[in-house]
């Protein structure tokens, strides 16, 4: 019987939950946007099962965690897992993270290579997507009303707009992301790219071929940018491509991380 234990600790002046499986070589799992940790416990269990010990924590916001104490950016979720890993002794792990997850590890593991053995990045978000023309001509001309508007103090008239605006062309994360609605702008708008140019860590990418969320494009140029990455593509896999091919995501993982 592997040994699972649920836990809280105040982390980065947040209530954090967590839970870790397994014993062996130390391994970090952050889930994705709007998701938790029972998104990612089918891959825990399994790694653990093959003589690891499997961190997961719900980060800030999601799952069993208390909110953010404000409007927070993709360095304050990077401290977050940092303390989260001092308040374990964790000097060294592997870090696997899955789409809002694969954003935190780009910073981490440019930021603090030392804490970094290898890294997997499933599905990751972190590339800023490449929006239309006629999408860009949208938004800077719904900016402009939305100031002429408050300008004119038509408070009502402005609000009105911008609900008809997030409804009509907002992302369902944006909808549905209620008070972190502020932290979700900080957190896309930032182009993680750079931070993947210096990551030093061996790294390998999982992408599903049909994921929409987080194009296949997207995982190339992460290929092509980070140093040390390889690119496995699921064929009919979507944006949680591991779940979709859970057995060969945890044969693969492990073979990554016994050669260290």
């Amino acid at each position: 019987m592997i040994e699972r234990t649920s836990e809280r600790a105040l982390i980065h002046n947040v209530d954090t939950h967590f839970v870790i499986i397994g014993e062996g070589q130390p391994v970090l799992v952050l889930h994705g946007w709007g998701a938790n940790i029972d998104l990612m416990l089918p891959l825990a269990d399994g790694l653990a099962a093959r003589g690891f010990r499997v961190y997961i924590p719900d980060l800030p916001g999601f799952g069993k965690s208390e909110l953010p104490p404000g409007t927070w950016s993709i360095h304050d979720y990077v401290t977050h897992i940092r303390e989260f890993m001092s308040y374990h002794h964790l000097e060294s792990i592997h870090l696997v993270g899955h789409s809002f997850g694969g954003r935190i590890s780009l910073v981490l593991g440019a930021e603090q290579p030392q804490l970094i053995n290898k890294m997997v990045l499933i599905d990751s978000a972190g590339v800023r997507p490449q929006a239309s023309l006629q999408a860009r001509f949208r938004l800077h001309s719904y900016k402009a009303v939305q100031k002429s508007l408050r300008a004119a103090h038509l408070t009502h008239i402005a609000d009105n707009l911008r609900s008809w605006y997030v409804e009509r062309y907002g992302s369902s994360d944006y909808k549905n992301a209620g008070q972190l609605r502020e932290t979700f702008v900080n957190i896309i708008n930032e182009d993680l790219v750079p931070y993947a140019a210096q990551i030093k860590a061996p790294t390998l990418l999982l992408w599903g071929a049909n994921d929409e969320d987080t194009p296949l494009w997207q995982g190339q140029l992460l290929e092509d940018t980070i140093p040390d990455a390889g690119l496995v593509v699921f064929e009919n896999a979507g944006h949680y491509s591991y779940l979709d091919n859970l057995h060969d995501t945890i044969k693969i993982l492990t073979h990554f991380f016994k050669n260290s």
